[in-house]
């Protein structure tokens, strides 16, 4: 008896311990969080400054949403001592203003110094709005590009709220204010609206290609009917101007712009910036691997689920492109 309760004893000690080592490596971890969060956002965003005569490289990735301080890390970037800028695009796009927003400020760089665009995997929508910055635009041939058009997406959740008896009532000033809402059907009215927004915007866009890429009546109508095409097929239809990597750029730079193809390429990285949903994704994982249960932190982070949640959450007419998930 006495054996059994020593060993109780000890094991129950040993509990104490490795529950007292497991929320001290939680705490440290959150502590680590929030000293990460505060020294990104206390620095904003911007780009890191290098000297001499180099050329810059930079990254468009993921969502595109507007975003003042990248503007003014770009207008830095437009008075640096760049040469030249190569930007590389791996995005599906994101709303129609941020993507218009960046592309002004892109368009803004090029107006300072050569700049020329590689597309990595993707440029769609958004993204491809971005591309259009640049007097010369370089894909791989396995990458897509296009999805010239926008679109206004909206949850009705009529049906769910007839099956729950749930009603929503409202007093509002005029039939189209928060028109549609979501909670009852949309009317031709609203539904009248909002294809007026999504075909003002669209013919933006599809001007906006036109005179950029050079496009008749003809190859324009070719290109946006909102569908996606490989890097050889944007070539063959003039989306793109070369096939390629950033070896392409450069030596289309050195040929056409008389940039020395030896001066050494330098990143200009968009400081981080944490959002909130950052902040959850990467508390959720270390708090689950400070705990034991690294394999699901692993799946958390190779889930994709906030960059699912980011999509979910953009807000406004999206120039966005964004196949179904599979089962």
């Amino acid at each position: 008896m006495s054996l059994d309760a020593d060993y109780i004893v000890d094991r129950r000690r040993m509990r104490r311990k490795l529950t007292f080592w497991r929320v001290l490596a939680v705490l440290v971890a959150i502590a680590g969080l929030v000293a990460a969060t505060s020294r990104f956002s206390s620095s904003g965003l911007g780009l890191s400054e290098a000297t001499g005569t180099y050329i810059a490289r930079m990254g468009i990735r993921g969502i595109i949403r507007n975003d003042q301080e990248r503007t003014e890390a770009l207008d830095r970037l437009a008075k640096s001592q760049a040469k030249a800028v190569i930007v590389h695009i791996d995005s599906p796009g994101g709303t129609a203003a941020g993507a218009e927003q960046l592309y002004d400020s892109l368009r803004a760089v090029a107006g300072a110094k050569p700049l020329v665009v590689v597309v990595d995997g993707l440029a769609a929508s958004g993204g491809y709005i971005a591309a259009l910055s640049a007097d010369h635009v370089v894909a791989r041939s396995a990458g897509l590009v296009g999805s010239i058009g926008v679109l206004f997406q909206y949850p009705n959740f009529t049906d769910l709220l007839k099956t729950v008896g749930v009603k929503v009532e409202e007093v509002k000033s005029s039939p189209l204010k928060a028109a549609p809402n979501g909670f009852e059907p949309t009317s031709p009215e609203a539904r009248a609206a909002l294809e007026s927004i999504v075909k003002d915007s669209y013919a933006w866009f599809r001007g906006l290609v036109k005179d950029r890429r050079q496009l008749d009546d003809a190859g324009i109508e070719r290109v946006a009917d909102g569908r996606v095409f490989t890097g050889r097929q944007a070539l063959a239809l003039k989306l793109v101007d070369e096939l390629g990597g950033e070896e392409a750029a450069i030596a289309w730079l050195a040929k056409e712009k008389n940039i020395d193809p030896k001066w050494p390429v330098r990143d200009w990285r968009l400081k981080p910036r944490f959002t909130d949903l950052d902040f959850i994704h990467l508390g959720t994982a270390a708090v689950l691997d400070a705990v034991g249960l690294r394999s699901v932190a692993q799946r958390i982070a190779d889930s994709g689920a906030v960059q699912a949640i980011e999509k979910l959450n953009l807000d406004g007419l999206l120039a966005l492109w964004h196949p179904s998930v599979p089962d």
